[in-house]
């Protein structure tokens, strides 16, 4: 008799650096866990990373991007207080001007040196990642692994 295995897996998510002006747009959270965040959430069941990573930023901050590289995945288990999820990370471009919606209470635009101080989940490292990779130094990720 074939024993019924319950597999508890990640869950999938897309963050999205979004460049406006040699600015990045972040949103501050609606909801726990509260903070500054890159743009972005769960993908959907028969969605793409891609597909999820625009419907995202277009929910949250009423852009149009265009992807321009997937940058890293993240998949420290401990990276989302609420479950265990990998994150592919993109970076795009837009030039429209964004506006909170969906579950961002705010956003903002910022450089390197003018991050908020309450960064949600690993996007402190993440950011910190991005912009050592905008500097030209390596995109590989010195943190989570």
């Amino acid at each position: 008799m074939q024993e019924n295995k319950s597999y508890r897996n990640p869950v999938p998510t897309v963050d999205t650096i979004i460049e406006i002006e040699q600015k990045i747009v972040l949103i501050e959270r609606k909801n726990p866990p509260f903070g500054w965040a890159i743009p972005g959430g769960f993908v959907d069941y028969g969605e793409s990373l891609e597909t999820a990573a625009i419907r995202e930023a277009k929910e949250e901050t009423s852009l149009d991007i265009i992807l321009v590289e997937q940058f890293h995945t993240y998949s420290a288990p401990n990276r989302d207080p609420r479950q265990h999820t990998v994150s592919t990370v993109y970076i795009a471009t837009s030039n429209g001007t964004p506006k909170a919606a969906d579950d961002a209470k705010n956003l903002g635009l910022f450089m390197e040196g003018e991050l908020p101080s309450l960064l949600a989940f690993d996007h402190g490292g993440i950011l910190n990642d991005y912009f050592r990779y905008k500097k030209g130094e390596s995109k590989t990720s010195i943190f989570s692994y």
